[in-house]
């Protein structure tokens, strides 16, 4: 099974990407993770990254489809995977649909989680990972950036009829559940 878990930061992507994980026995690929592993041990691209991710920016596109593309061609991800933060635009998005095409796969769940802007002004204030970008004024421009790039990507999917909207307000295991319940339809 091939998932995209998308929505907004702070909308709770990386902690329901682990619970499917483990419920469904797929890999996680995580592009944020990716990019700390590269931050962290200060690697060219993360030492790219950083500076981009520290104005609020998104990384630019061809940098993440590569990315993604490499890091999905290991074989751990052959029977599935559950992509958390890609693809950001349509471009990517339409770059990942050539590499599924090529591939002879494809998308089989779109998962939108949705949640007010004040709800996850407050989760991504109150999650403590020490971001440059952090601050009230950051996280409102990382949101603004991500409804001007990233949403339209929903839209190229709902066009394949791919996209399933989850309200991503309650418990972790109430939003949890209300996902398995639209992937197992």
């Amino acid at each position: 099974m091939n998932i995209i878990l998308f929505g907004p930061p702070g909308a709770g992507k990386g902690t329901q990407a682990k619970k499917l994980q483990n419920e469904y026995s797929i890999p996680h690929l995580s592009t944020g993770d990716i990019f700390r592993a590269a931050i962290k041990n200060k690697t060219p691209l993360g030492v790219k990254v950083k500076s981009i991710l520290d104005s609020g920016e998104l990384v630019p596109d061809e940098t993440v489809v590569d990315l993604v593309a490499d890091e999905l061609s290991n074989e751990k991800y052959q029977d599935g995977y559950i992509l958390d933060g890609f693809p950001r635009t349509v471009v990517q998005a339409k770059a990942f649909d050539a590499f599924l095409a090529k591939n002879n796969d494809s998308l089989d769940a779109f998962i939108f989680l949705s949640v007010p802007e004040e709800e996850l002004v407050k989760r991504i204030l109150s999650r403590g990972e020490g971001r440059a970008d952090d601050t009230v004024e950051k996280v409102k421009t990382r949101l603004s950036v991500y409804r001007k790039e990233t949403e339209p990507v929903m839209n190229h999917y709902k066009d394949q009829g791919k996209v399933q909207k989850i309200d991503g307000m309650g418990s972790i295991d109430e939003i949890f559940e209300r996902i398995k319940a639209a992937l197992d339809q």
